[in-house]
């Protein structure tokens, strides 16, 4: 899969997060896909994606920044939402907040096997000591 293939694919993806098209997540992402070094497998991803939605009525996937390479893809994330409650521990109570997700992604057959994810927590504390 060249690197556009794949870019298109991962646009796919997000597409698919965006719209919460569960049913087509396996399209996308391997049946024993690693998150952050656990295999959660794709049912325990999809757990994860559907939790993150209830928590975050408003979420919304924004592709800043691109990089795709056969077989791998980096992405910067940018997220303008109202979680909940707590988010990472913080709370933020319904609050609008921005802050970006740097993560990685290691394609295999086609579809996501592995994922690297990192969220910008201090950019939410930030906002959150100064409202």
């Amino acid at each position: 899969m060249s690197g556009i293939d794949l870019a298109e694919t991962y646009r796919g993806y997000i597409d698919c997060l965006n719209r919460q098209d569960w049913a087509n997540l396996a399209q996308f992402v391997d049946d024993d896909v690693v998150y952050n070094g656990v295999r959660i497998g794709l049912s325990g991803y999809r757990a994860m994606l559907e939790r993150d939605f209830r928590e975050i009525p408003d979420l919304h996937f924004d592709i800043a920044l691109l990089v795709a390479e056969p077989s791998l893809i980096a992405s910067r994330l940018q997220f303008h939402c109202s979680p909940k409650g707590t988010f990472l521990g913080l709370a933020v109570d319904g609050k609008k907040v921005s802050f970006a997700e740097n993560v990685f992604y290691q394609f295999r057959g086609g579809k996501i096997g592995e994922v690297w994810s990192v969220i910008d927590k201090a950019a939410i504390e930030a906002q959150l000591s100064s409202a």
